[in-house]
């Protein structure tokens, strides 16, 4: 469904992508893991039309979408959940799933619209309950809800989470990672995840890639990374291990 090949993205002078090659097919979990500054969050956001390639190609479903704008993207069918919950605060919850949807809007009309919410209250009944609440006022973990329910409403085929749990209580990061993985399953959707909680990653991924300074420099299966000594020394730390299990 998606590949990169040989991609290269700079900001200013500084080589933050080098060479990144990866795919992700249809219907899998792929995660990224690496340390802060690795290149993780500049991938995702070269994807989706936000940063500027240097060199390269990206394609989509069999079509080159490498220099697409981003909002040409979305209605492809690629949607981006950015890192810090990028809601509309002083907004009501279904105003912000109204606002997530303006495509169909567009496309299909009120009636379409108006479905299409209540098929997203039905994947998260938090958010139906607190419906008319300002989005500001939501915790942090039914925030991090509405900012993947917003992506949704534009109905994806592949769905960019970028550290869908940074902040989150560890009982709240267990039930957005269920969420995940239940819209792979029961969905059929395809996501492309990265995530500081390594261990909770891998658990629902089918695949992973490691980068390290913009460099892709490791690709397996998710149980076989979980297995890896170096990998665990890396990015599976005791810390992690006790907030998963």
């Amino acid at each position: 469904m998606l590949r990169l090949v040989n991609v290269n993205s700079y900001y200013g002078l500084v080589h933050v992508m080098k060479n990144v090659s990866i795919h992700v097919n249809e219907g899998e979990i792929v995660t990224m893991l690496g340390a802060n500054g690795a290149g993780k969050t500049t991938t995702l956001k070269t994807i989706s039309g936000l940063q500027p390639i240097r060199s390269g190609r990206i394609y989509f479903n069999g079509h080159e979408i490498t220099h697409m704008p981003p909002e040409k993207l979305v209605e492809m069918g690629i949607a981006h959940v950015s890192e810090g919950r990028q809601i509309f605060q002083p907004m009501s919850v279904h105003d912000n799933l109204e606002l997530g949807g303006h495509l169909i809007y567009k496309l299909y009309g009120k009636k379409t619209l108006k479905a299409d919410i209540e098929k997203i209250f039905g994947l998260f009944p938090i958010l139906k309950e607190r419906r008319q609440q300002y989005a500001g006022t939501l915790s942090g973990g039914e925030q991090q809800m509405l900012a993947i329910a917003m992506a949704l409403m534009a109905r994806p085929r592949l769905l960019l989470l970028d550290e869908p749990s940074m902040g989150l209580a560890p009982m709240i990061v267990k039930e957005i990672f269920r969420l995940i993985a239940g819209l792979q399953e029961d969905h059929r959707l395809t996501v492309l995840l990265i995530e500081q909680n390594a261990r909770a990653a891998l658990r629902i991924a089918d695949r992973g890639y490691v980068i390290e300074t913009g460099r892709i420099v490791l690709e397996e299966e998710a149980k076989e990374l979980l297995a890896n000594q170096e990998v665990k020394r890396a990015y599976l730390g005791k810390e992690q291990r006790e907030i998963w299990e």
